[in-house]
């Protein structure tokens, strides 16, 4: 079934603006490039990271990770 609900502006020109310049290629590329939702959250993290294994170490704890030689990243 062929659709045939847009055969009247299917092959209409394209609009452009007679007032708005067209936006350059480089920000419309932004608009669609990734981005950090939640801006300092791997600070944040990495600070209460630091804080958590200060302590432990004050307490002379030891997590497993450390006995396995893994690296948290």
């Amino acid at each position: 079934m062929i659709d045939k609900r847009y055969d009247k502006i299917i092959d209409m020109p394209h609009h452009t603006s007679a007032i708005h310049k067209p936006m350059p290629l480089y920000n419309r590329a932004a608009q669609f490039s990734p981005f950090a939702a939640l801006t300092g959250y791997e600070s944040v993290i990495s600070d209460a990271e630091e804080q958590h294994v200060a302590s432990m170490n004050q307490l002379n704890i030891h997590s497993d990770t450390e006995d396995m030689n893994l690296e948290i990243k």
